[in-house]
């Protein structure tokens, strides 16, 4: 077995902290955080590939912050255009693997159904413009490649839905959340073993191979943000965690209702059909990540106290 590193970018995010253990398996990992490796400046990232030789990156950095991308475009670019299509130049150079995250914000949300890999993508935000961007860079680039677009993204690791839930739902007797935009929360550490899985599958392959490519990855099932809140909720309460919103009472609103900088897509589901069926992956429904994050924040609360 080759004994070229994986090179993992973003090692501190959501997805890059899980990533970091569950990589270890398959071979020697060297990560990289923020402060290893500035996404801010693309071309300095081509030093650190030359340097290490990897047989396998993954790039789990990007620009995440959505609203504030939309006064924030070049650096937005830089980040989640930019810098994948270095990362892809570099790959495709030395024949490594790169495996890049995408997201359900490279859609407009207005399909009924859930979204395929083949569907045209429309995105409404600055952020989905620059993923989609990234997207195309690396597909055109990099023939051993996997775009793996999630959504609605939570973990122990970093700032996320769920744990503003918590947070606001402890500090707070009343919330309200929007219920009219529909997806599936997919933890990062359901991310992180499915990257492992395919990897395992394919860092032997070589490039002709059709099974490259894009791919839909997120957990089975479809809530709002509203009935997503609502199960944070009622399962930390029942763990005993601090709650003063009762989850039932928690008050749905409409878009409109809670106005931001940047446009989301009201329908956010990923058809995984074509990743269950290539790789025989086993999706959870997505209640199933909930459970095992607030299993691990519980933990962690009783540490601390």
């Amino acid at each position: 077995m080759a004994t070229n590193p994986i090179l993992l970018f973003g090692a501190t995010g959501q997805v890059g902290s899980e990533l970091v253990k569950t990589l270890q398996a398959l071979g020697p990992v060297i990560a990289l955080g923020r402060g290893h490796a500035d996404f801010s400046e693309p071309e300095s990232l081509r030093a650190l590939v030359r340097m290490h030789q990897p047989r396998i990156i993954v790039n789990a950095a990007a620009y995440t912050a959505v609203d504030r991308a939309e006064d924030e475009l070049p650096l937005a670019e830089a980040v989640n255009a930019t810098a994948p299509r270095v990362l892809a130049e570099e790959a495709q150079a030395i024949g490594a693997l790169l495996v890049h995250y995408s997201t359900d914000y490279v859609f407009d949300g207005e399909k009924a159904s859930a979204y395929v890999e083949t569907d045209s993508t429309r995105p409404l935000s600055v952020y989905g413009h620059t993923k989609r961007a990234g997207e195309l860079a690396i597909l055109e680039t990099c023939r051993r490649n996997f775009v793996l677009r999630t959504s609605w993204v939570f973990g122990l690791h970093g700032a996320n839905f769920l744990k503003t839930m918590l947070r606001l739902g402890a500090e707070r007797t009343s919330l309200r959340v929007v219920a009219d935009q529909f997806g599936a929360p997919t933890s990062a550490q359901l991310i992180a073993h499915t990257t492992a899985h395919l990897l395992t599958t394919m860092r032997d392959i070589d490039e002709a191979d059709s099974r490259w490519g894009l791919y839909h990855l997120s957990a089975l099932g479809v809530t709002s943000w509203h009935g997503y809140a609502d199960e944070v909720l009622r399962s930390a309460q029942q763990r005993g965690m601090r709650v003063s919103v009762a989850p039932g009472e928690i008050l749905p609103i409409a878009t409109h209702e809670y106005p931001l900088p940047a446009k989301r897509p009201a329908n956010s589901r990923l058809d995984t059909t074509k990743i269950t069926g290539t790789f025989g992956v086993k999706l959870p429904d997505w209640r199933v990540g909930v459970e095992s994050v607030l299993d691990g924040l519980q933990h962690d609360f009783h540490k601390a106290t």
